[in-house]
């Protein structure tokens, strides 16, 4: 009964960077994509390569624009919903929990 104790609580620790997004199965996750794109979704599998299996994700994507007369910056957001995603890897920033 001991061994169940000690091998359930090695399974939930992180021993590793990349356990920690493992700990977070069924579980809300923000991932900061390239391009300027985030997003916000249940996460239902992943791999050692940061790709990912989202579900209800909400994507939003920042776009840039420069006002022609003032050359100030404009910054817009599109947010819009994916019922599940399979997100590569390498397009990965930084997964948040």
């Amino acid at each position: 009964m001991v061994d169940d104790v000690d091998q359930q609580q090695t399974t939930n620790t992180a021993e590793e960077p990349l356990d920690l997004i493992g700990l977070s199965l069924d579980e809300g996750i923000d991932v900061k994509m390239r391009n300027d794109r985030e997003l916000r979704g249940g996460l239902h599998a992943d791999d050692q390569h940061l790709s990912m299996i989202l579900g209800d994700v909400e994507e939003t994507v920042t776009t840039i624009e420069t006002d022609e007369e003032t050359y100030d910056e404009i910054y817009k957001s599109t947010k819009g919903n994916i019922p599940i995603l399979f997100v590569r890897g390498d397009g990965v920033v930084q997964p948040l929990r």
